[in-house]
């Protein structure tokens, strides 16, 4: 065997022993690469055992906060029966025959709308002054618009008209003399404020100016005056 056949081996040898340990280092030092854990995904991507049914949300109610109402609701096609109590003052010629006194009305309502009522009206009261003597005798009805309602008070006015007899005794050169009692016509008009204490009672303030018409006399001085009523009102209603 020649040299060149025995050398060439050997080299070869010599270069593989070389090259072997820089191969395992970099084998023994190379990075891991780290993978990402599918195990989880693939569970979570999995198909469901049998279909789910979802329960349908149930939205629980909010509670409405309630606020007091501006005007508490009127009951219609309702009569009421009351009284008025208060001050009767004679004003005009009225006012020479008698003397301004506590008296007592009847009143009469019935509610025809939320905005207006009937009020019927009829008094009857006796003024004195030294000799002479004022009778006023009348009934009267009107309408009674109210302006604002608000909760269980109401403002209103009210306007109408009535029949009247006042009778005057009136001193005389021959004495007293009693007027003769005639039925005349008039007007009225006032204001005033309610106030529902319950659904049954009501009560309030009244203002009311009663104008009869001339009573013409035979023989005497016609009668010429009116008068004007402050009072405390209290109805119940059915």
């Amino acid at each position: 065997m020649s040299k060149n056949k025995i050398f060439l081996p050997l080299m070869a040898l010599a270069a593989m022993s070389f090259s072997l340990p820089s191969y395992s280092q970099e084998k023994a030092f190379s990075p891991k690469i780290k993978t990402q854990d599918t195990g989880s995904d693939l569970i979570d991507s999995a198909p469901a055992q049998g279909p789910k049914t979802q329960a349908p949300s149930v939205q629980e109610p909010k509670a409405i906060k309630e606020y007091p109402l501006s005007s508490a609701p009127r009951r219609l096609q309702r009569h009421g029966l009351g009284l008025g109590i208060g001050q009767t003052f004679l004003l005009g010629g009225y006012g020479k025959h008698g003397d301004s006194s506590i008296t007592a009305d009847l009143l009469y309502s019935y509610a025809a709308s939320y905005s207006f009522d009937l009020l019927v009206n009829a008094h009857f009261s006796q003024h004195k002054d030294d000799n002479e003597r004022m009778k006023l005798l009348g009934t009267s009805a009107g309408i009674k618009a109210r302006l604002v309602e608000y909760d269980n008070f109401s403002p209103y006015v009210v306007g109408g008209v009535g029949f009247y007899a006042p009778r005057a005794k009136r001193q005389r050169s021959t004495g007293t003399e009693w007027s003769s009692q005639k039925v005349t016509f008039g007007v009225n008009f006032g204001a005033g404020v309610d106030l529902r204490l319950n659904d049954e009672w009501v009560v309030g303030l009244l203002a009311q100016l009663h104008a009869p018409f001339v009573v013409e006399q035979d023989g005497q001085k016609d009668l010429r005056g009116y008068y004007a009523k402050l009072m405390f009102t209290g109805m119940y209603q059915f």
